[in-house]
C-alpha cells in the first residue's frame, strides 16, 4: 500500500549506518516522489543513502516557509494515485519543528497512510542525555529575538521547570548561540541546571549538564554549532 514516509536524515556529517536502520534505505530506494525542505540537500542525502540512487528519475517538491498552501494542496497527488512519497527535512525527523508537519496534516485529512521512520531526533536525544525529567518536557522552539521579550520568556520557562517539574527545551540560530547562553546566565537562578547539547550524533558531540553557577566562565564557543538547550530545576 502506498504511503507518505517521513524519512529522518543525518544531524551532521555522520555515517548513514551509524544512525539510520537498513530498512530506511530499502524504503528510500523505492520512492521517486519527495517533498523536501531543500532540494539540494535532499539530493545529497539520497546519494549518501545509495550512491546509485536515480536522482534524475525522481521528482522533488519544495516545502519551506515560502511554500503557499495552494502549492502544498497539490503535492500529494502522486500518493493519491498510488505512488509512495517521502518527506525529507534539513536535519533530523520531518514534521518535528519542521514545515513537513503541514503536508502530514494534509495527508491525515485525506485519510492517506502516513509512516514515520526511525531516525535521530536532536530533541529526544538531548533529553536522554541531559539527566532531566524525561516524563514531562516541552519543546519551545526559538525564543524571542528582542532582549526584553527573551528575558521574559526565559523567566517563564524557568518557572515552569520549578513549578511543573517540566524540562524546558529550546533552540537558537547557531550564530546567536553564545548570546543566548549569556542571556540565560544573566536571567536565571544560579542553582538552575542547564544542559547544552551540541553536534548530536557527530564526532564532536558535546552534551554537558551543570548549574548556571558552574557554567559561568566555562562555556565553550558555540558559534555556528547546531545546539539544543535544556533547563531544569
Amino acid at each position: 500500500m502506498a504511503a507518505l514516509y517521513l524519512i529522518p536524515v543525518l544531524l551532521g556529517d555522520t555515517a548513514v549506518e551509524r544512525v539510520l536502520p537498513t530498512y530506511n534505505q530499502e524504503v528510500v530506494r523505492d520512492i521517486r516522489h519527495f517533498i523536501v525542505e531543500d532540494v539540494r540537500s535532499a539530493r545529497r542525502f539520497l546519494k549518501k543513502v545509495d550512491k546509485d540512487f536515480d536522482i534524475d528519475g525522481s521528482q522533488f517538491y519544495p516545502l519551506n516557509k515560502h511554500t503557499s498552501p495552494e502549492e502544498i494542496s497539490g503535492y500529494l497527488k502522486p500518493l493519491e494515485e498510488g505512488h509512495s512519497m517521502g518527506v525529507i527535512s534539513e536535519a533530523g525527523c520531518p514534521a518535528i519543528a519542521d514545515p513537513g508537519a503541514d503536508v502530514v496534516a494534509l495527508a491525515q485529512r485525506k485519510h492517506l497512510k502516513v509512516v514515520p521512520l526511525i531516525g535521530p531526533s536532536s530533541i529526544i536525544l538531548s533529553v536522554m542525555g541531559s539527566g532531566f525529567n524525561g516524563q514531562s518536557f516541552a519543546f519551545n522552539g526559538y525564543l524571542p529575538i528582542e532582549a526584553a521579550d527573551r528575558t521574559k520568556r526565559l523567566k517563564l520557562l524557568e518557572q515552569r521547570a520549578y513549578t511543573e517539574q517540566q524540562t524546558q527545551i529550546f533552540i537558537e540560530t547557531p550564530y546567536r548561540n553564545n548570546r543566548l547562553v549569556e542571556d540565560i546566565l544573566a536571567t536565571c537562578r544560579p542553582q538552575t541546571r542547564l544542559c547544552i547539547a551540541a553536534n548530536i550524533t557527530c564526532e564532536e558531540e558535546y552534551i554537558v549538564t551543570q548549574t548556571l553557577k558552574e557554567w559561568k566562565g566555562h562555556v565553550p564557543d558555540l558559534s555556528k554549532q547546531p545546539c539544543i538547550f535544556l533547563i531544569y530545576k
